[in-house]
Parts: structure tokens; C-alpha cells; sequence
């Protein structure tokens, strides 16, 4: 922001050397990015951070300076005269883009003389950096300076149906800017229009089919917010940045609107004559109040470290613009509505220890503090991406908000419609996701395409998944954590990291799957992972394990098989243990025992595996799986050999060889009868 000295020194008298000024200026929180001299007049740069858009003009960068020097602000007086037809009999507003566009006011200058600016307006300007170009347009770019408001003035001749619209661009509209380029607009591109045709880009920049001229006698002029959202998209689509579009991105003063529109009627009536029409058209004149911030002196010596009287609070609030009222715990603040900034009381200790001087807090303050800790969530997932990581996959970050069409492809935990947000967060994407995978794909897909790379990917973020339409929440996602992974053509290897995964987190509930079908996995190829106890009773959905649906792998382009799985990090984190537990070791030898099973096709490792537990209960220390073989001629059709394992011992006394075929026993008759199951000897 280039702030002139001249151009300062009308609102604040500038008691200050400028090496002083731009000291206290920059412990302010204004950094002094350098100084130039332009024509006898000192040009101060100062980097403004995002959150004080109200110092995007003189008059705030002067208030500031007189909130620090202790210094009177000197407000122009805004004063002109009224005359002819009332403006709603000459000019008529349509708003139709509210979400963009929350208020738009219109003032009618009649009969005006467009022509060369005085010297005076032509050397603010060229100082701040701005080009002349005649006292109408210039007059706006003055104001807008002046008090951080962008105004644009139309042509009013030059308005079709002497109307103005605030609407949607349309498919296929184009506009030619002030900038003599042509734009295309969207949807999603809020346009002021007329009947026919697109004037102007919502807080970016003017058309030029409308803009004023020396063939111009009547103006509209145009003083409007537009939601920061909604133009820093705009700007970035089009690649359009501009003075107007840079102040709305920061949001402005709602109540300074009206002042900067009355100005700039002040200032063309003056230097280029014309009556202005009387009234203004606003679409939204009720301005809600900010709401009041308790300020506790208590609270402001903890954090500052230093205590401050009530009085000299009260001091510097009220130069900061702030209402303020005296209360038993302390002072109540209602914040100016130029400072969005001001939400909380910690706000409000800022700007003390900011006015106050930050230089004034003492080095050896007694800040309390108390001892912090991490989250067990935070735990558990730097645990997870410790083990993910070590197992070569690459961490991921996508958008919550996706397209419809990406959202639909696949979707395991819920068949219900995905919400949608009111406007896009991105060209097209409107959606709120139900799971990790159909982005992960994406991503894998653009590795692919850009860089041969078949990426394996994993994701920890926020799924929303929606609520029952009987629910009284209905209208709220069930906003969860979960762990999206995907990766190559080996399925038993993602199943194993995912067993990795829950032994790294420390939970004892065994890993079993059941097969289920979901669109978007492919046809017998997705299981539902359960986390279930020993004796099979408890039974926890962990999440989903699976191929990719081969015409979604051929819709992305990808080579091979695509394997993919979603966990609750919510599920992950509730069943872990975080803390190394003591386990007893055994002081007596342990039996071990390889068992060769011949088994219908249809039985499953886990299956098998739960009645090992059964049998063996807590002699059981250790259940290894080694192979499955197949011989249909020796065997028969639909069989298949499985050989494993078992450890057994037990932790008060020695087992002998009768307790461990005891044992061996009790588990092939169950075998046998649960299972159709023949112990090969």
C-alpha cells in the first residue's frame, strides 16, 4: 500500500519525523517497506497483511497513526446538493446474485463535464502510483484511496434500459474490460449487467462498452460489496487482478459504502459540476450491528505480562474506534465495522499491546504457562503415517469438495446423497465427498499421466457422510476421519500393511474381513474389514478392502489392477493403545505343532483361525499360516490343503505332550465337524 505524506497529513496532523513514523508504524504492525520521494511529496510503501483491509486507504492508515501519536482523525465533511427527479424514477436496481453481491447501492449524476482532472487530484494519484485518466474516473480512484471503497461509474447512456443487474454470467458470455481484453464469464462469474448485455466484473474491474468518457454527461455510480470468496475466484479464473478486486479479496468497511458513494459526489460535483439525482437506490440498506467483546484488565495483564489501567484501555479502544462501556468485570467493546479482524477478546489485547507499545512489555514477565501434551488423535495418527510411509506410500492431500460425477464413482459407506455446498469452492465442484478413494484415483491417474508414476497413495482427512433423512440433524454431514489408501495390483499386500497398521496401534482385536459388494470395487473383489474379539462376539466395521472396478481403472487411464481401502481413523484410534503394555513372559517351554488340513474351498483363513482360538483359548502363543496347496486329483474338486502353525504354552505350569495332543485333538474334531475338515497325517 504506497501512502502519500501530503495525502496523510489532510486527515491527521503528522507530528512525527518520517523515520519515526514509519518506526512506530512497523511495531504496529504496518511494515515500512521503503520510501521515495515523487515530486516534493514522500511516498511510504507499507506492506498491509490480509486481515487489515481497512488500511487500504488514507484515511485508515491515518487512523492508525492517530490512535499511536494520540492525534485527533479529521474525517472530510460530506456535503452536496440534490436536485431533479428522484434516482428510483430514473434508474432501477435488479440484484439476483445476493451470495455475491450482499448490497449494491446506485447514485445518478446528471449533466456533468468530463474533462481533465485538477492539478491537485493528478498529483495524489500519479504519487499513490495510480494512471489519470479524466476527473470522473479519477475522482473514484481517488475516494477508493482515500477510504479503502472501490466505486465504479457507468456511462449512463450507454445503459441498456436504464437498469442495472447484478446477475450470473452466462455460458458463452464474453466481456471487453476497461483494459480493452476480453474476458469470458461463467456461472460463477457475478456480472453487472443492463437488459441486454454484461457491463462490468463484480469487484474486479469495469467494461469498457460502458465506460465514461468526454462524450459523457450523465453517470451512474456504483458503490457495492462483494463477498471476497466470490472476486478472489473471479480474479484468479481470469487472471484479472486489479486495485478494486485486491480490497474487496480483504473485505470492506459495510457502513463506509455510502460515505465513499456520497463522497465521490461530493468531489464530481465540485471539480466536474452536475446535480445529483436525489436518494439512492440500496438493495440492502440494514447493516446487522457488531456484537460487544468483554474486555477483563485480568485477562490483559496474563497474556501481556504487564498490567495496564482500566483507563488507559479505555483510551485506546475508543481511538481505535470502538464503542466502549464500563461493566463489573471489565470494559464491553462493540468493534467498528471497518475492523472484521476484532471477533475475541485476545483481539482486543493485540491492538492494547499494539497501541500500547509492544516495546513497553517487560523481558522477565512471569507468564504463567502449563504443561501441554499431544492429543491421543495426534498420537495415533503420527503413528499411522509412520507406518504407512515406511511401507513406500506417499502421503496425499485433496479437496473436501469434489465434483458429482468423481463423488459417485465409488462411495462404500453410504448409498445416500452426497450435500452440496451453496457455491463451488472450485470450477464444477460442488460436492462434499463421501470417501478418500475416488480422489486418491484421481491423484494416481495424474501421477500416471504427467509422470509414468503409478503412485501409491494415502489420505487422512474429513469425509462427510449424510445423516438419515428422519434424523432431526438431516441437513448436517456426519463429518468423520478416515484413511484412504490405494495402490498396485497386490491385495493381500495392502491387506497385510493394514494389519501392520492395527499391530503398530497396539489393538488386540483380531483383523477378519467379510465379502461384501459396493459399486465402484469390482465384482467379488471387496470385503468389509471387521475388527473382531477372540471369541467372535464383538464385531467393529473398520472399513473396506478391495479392487477397483476395472472400468474405473480404464476411465482414469491407469495400467493393471487397482487395489484401494478406507478405514475409520475414528475406529483406528478408539480400539488403539497407545502406550507400550506390560505383558507377561512365560517361564515355561512352549510345544509347537504344524497341523495339514484338508478343506472345503469355500472355508476362509479366519474361520479356521477362530476355532484354533476356540480350542486352545490362552495356551494358544502364537497361530502362524504357512500355505495353501491344491491337488484336485488326489483330493477332489473344490478342495484344498492348508498348513499351519500353533504354538502352545501355558503361563503357570510345563505342558506336557498328552495336554498339547489333547488340545490338537478337541480342535480337528471341531474341524471336522464345523469345517468338513480331514487331518492329513
Amino acid at each position: 500500500m504506497l501512502v502519500s505524506w501530503k495525502w496523510l497529513s489532510r486527515y491527521v496532523d503528522l507530528t512525527l519525523s518520517h523515520d519515526e513514523l514509519v518506526d512506530r508504524l512497523s511495531l504496529s504492525g504496518l511494515n515500512h517497506e521503503g520510501s521515495e520521494t515523487i515530486d516534493g511529496d514522500v511516498v511510504i510503501d507499507l506492506e498491509v497483511t490480509s486481515n487489515r483491509g481497512d488500511c487500504l486507504g488514507h484515511i485508515g492508515v491515518a487512523r492508525e497513526i492517530a490512535a499511536l501519536t494520540d492525534q485527533k482523525l479529521k474525517i472530510p465533511t460530506v456535503e452536496f446538493q440534490e436536485a431533479g427527479d428522484s434516482v428510483d424514477k430514473t434508474l432501477s436496481v435488479d440484484n439476483q446474485m445476493t451470495d455475491a453481491c450482499p448490497r449494491y447501492t446506485a447514485r445518478v449524476i446528471r449533466g456533468v463535464k468530463v474533462g481533465e482532472s485538477p492539478q491537485w487530484l493528478q498529483e495524489s494519484l500519479k504519487a499513490v502510483g495510480i494512471g489519470v485518466v479524466n476527473n470522473v474516473v479519477d475522482i473514484t480512484n481517488y475516494v477508493m484511496m482515500e477510504c479503502g471503497q472501490p466505486l465504479h461509474a457507468f456511462d449512463f447512456a450507454k445503459v441498456g434500459g436504464k437498469q442495472i443487474v447484478v446477475r450470473s454470467g452466462k455460458d458463452k458470455e464474453q466481456l471487453e474490460a476497461i483494459d480493452h481484453r476480453n474476458y469470458d464469464v461463467n456461472e460463477s462469474t457475478c456480472v453487472i449487467a443492463d437488459q441486454s448485455e454484461a457491463l462490468a466484473i463484480g469487484g474486479v474491474m469495469g467494461g469498457a462498452s460502458s465506460e465514461v468518457n468526454e462524450g459523457t454527461t450523465d453517470i451512474i455510480l456504483e458503490a457495492a460489496d462483494f463477498v471476497p470468496l466470490s472476486v478472489r475466484r473471479t480474479a484468479r479464473r481470469l487472471k484479472l487482478h486489479s486495485p478494486s478486486s485486491f480490497r474487496f479479496e480483504r473485505r470492506v468497511d459495510p457502513k463506509g459504502i455510502d460515505w465513499a458513494s456520497r463522497r465521490a459526489c461530493q468531489l464530481i460535483t465540485e471539480i466536474a459540476g452536475g446535480k445529483v439525482a436525489p436518494g439512492v437506490i440500496d438493495t440492502a440498506s440494514d447493516i446487522p450491528e457488531r456484537e460487544s467483546i468483554l474486555l477483563r484488565p485480568k485477562r490483559v495483564t496474563a497474556l501481556l505480562g504487564m498490567e495496564i489501567e482500566t483507563a488507559e484501555l479505555d483510551r485506546i479502544l475508543k481511538l481505535l474506534g470502538c464503542e466502549v462501556s464500563a461493566f463489573a468485570d471489565g470494559l464491553q467493546c462493540v468493534p467498528p465495522t471497518w475492523r472484521h479482524d476484532l471477533t475475541r477478546e485476545v483481539d482486543l489485547i493485540e491492538e492494547v499491546a499494539r497501541i500500547h507499545g509492544y516495546d513497553k512489555i517487560p523481558e522477565d514477565a512471569p507468564i504463567p504457562v502449563a504443561p501441554s501434551s499431544k492429543r491421543r488423535f495426534d498420537t495415533a495418527m503420527e503413528r499411522i503415517r509412520g507406518v504407512l510411509t515406511a511401507a513406500g506410500i506417499s502421503e496425499a492431500m485433496t479437496p473436501s469438495v469434489v465434483t458429482e460425477k468423481l463423488d459417485q464413482m465409488l462411495s462404500p459407506w453410504t448409498d445416500r446423497p452426497a450435500l452440496q455446498t451453496r457455491t463451488s469452492m472450485l470450477e464444477g465442484a460442488r460436492t462434499l465427498r463421501r470417501s478418500l478413494i475416488p480422489s486418491l484415483l484421481q491423484s494416481r491417474a495424474a501421477n500416471w499421466a504427467s509422470a509414468s508414476l503409478l503412485a501409491d497413495l494415502f489420505e487422512i482427512a474429513h469425509v462427510y457422510l449424510p445423516a438419515p433423512s428422519d434424523s432431526d440433524d438431516a441437513l448436517l454431514p456426519d463429518e468423520t476421519y478416515h484413511v484412504g489408501l490405494i495402490g498396485g495390483e497386490d491385495f493381500f499386500a495392502m491387506k497385510g500393511i493394514i494389519e501392520t497398521l492395527c499391530d503398530r496401534l497396539g489393538i488386540v482385536l483380531e483383523l477378519g474381513v467379510n465379502p461384501v459388494s459396493r459399486d465402484g470395487f469390482a465384482k467379488g473383489g471387496a470385503v468389509e474389514l471387521l475388527l473382531r474379539d477372540h471369541a467372535g462376539k464383538e464385531s467393529i466395521v473398520l472399513g473396506f478392502l478391495g479392487f477397483v472396478d476395472d472400468k474405473l481403472v480404464k476411465q482414469f487411464k491407469l495400467t493393471g489392477r487397482v487395489v484401494a481401502a478406507e478405514l475409520s481413523a475414528g475406529v483406528l484410534v478408539d480400539q488403539s493403545r497407545l502406550v507400550p503394555q506390560q505383558q507377561a513372559v512365560s517361564a515355561f517351554p512352549s510345544i509347537q505343532r504344524d497341523l495339514n488340513l484338508v478343506l472345503p474351498e469355500s472355508v476362509r483363513w479366519n474361520d479356521l483361525a477362530a476355532l484354533v482360538q476356540k480350542a486352545a483359548q490362552e495356551r494358544l502363543a502364537d497361530l502362524t499360516y504357512r500355505e495353501t496347496y491344491r491337488n484336485e486329483k488326489v483330493d477332489g474338486p473344490d478342495k484344498k490343503r492348508v498348513l499351519f502353525s500353533m504354538e502352545l504354552q501355558s503361563q503357570t505350569e510345563t505342558l506336557s505332550g498328552s495336554d498339547a495332543d489333547a488340545i490338537i485333538n478337541e480342535l480337528v474334531a471341531s474341524c471336522e465337524k464345523q469345517l468338513d475338515a480331514v487331518l492329513l497325517r
